[in-house]
């Protein structure tokens, strides 16, 4: 079996590591290419659903898509309530839910 000199090695690891920067910025160069009819479409049902944006957090229920049922969510929104998620206390909840209490 070969020994390579940790110089080797970490010059490998370096050039393998450019090799998957150098598909990661191809791929997304071929989804930019994307028609832009499909993207106005994805536009319009994320705006239909009331999808979020980029899920963060997933422990704290206003940061996740209504759909997704909690069985403590019932005890969750009295004034007094205590936050139960570190995130809840990183993230205020969004404007809409504010202003419905």
């Amino acid at each position: 079996m070969v020994t390579l000199r940790k110089s080797t090695q970490f010059f490998l690891l370096i050039a393998l590591n450019l090799l998957v920067l150098a598909a990661l910025v191809l791929h997304a160069e071929v989804r930019s290419r994307e028609p832009a009819a499909r993207r106005s479409a994805s536009r319009i049902l994320v705006r239909q659903l009331k999808l979020s944006d980029l899920c963060l957090f997933t422990e704290a229920r206003y940061t996740r898509h209504p759909a997704m049922a909690d069985r403590h969510a019932p005890f969750q929104d009295h004034p007094l309530a205590l936050e139960h998620f570190p995130s809840g206390s990183l993230v205020t909840p969004p404007a809409l839910r504010r202003e419905a209490k």
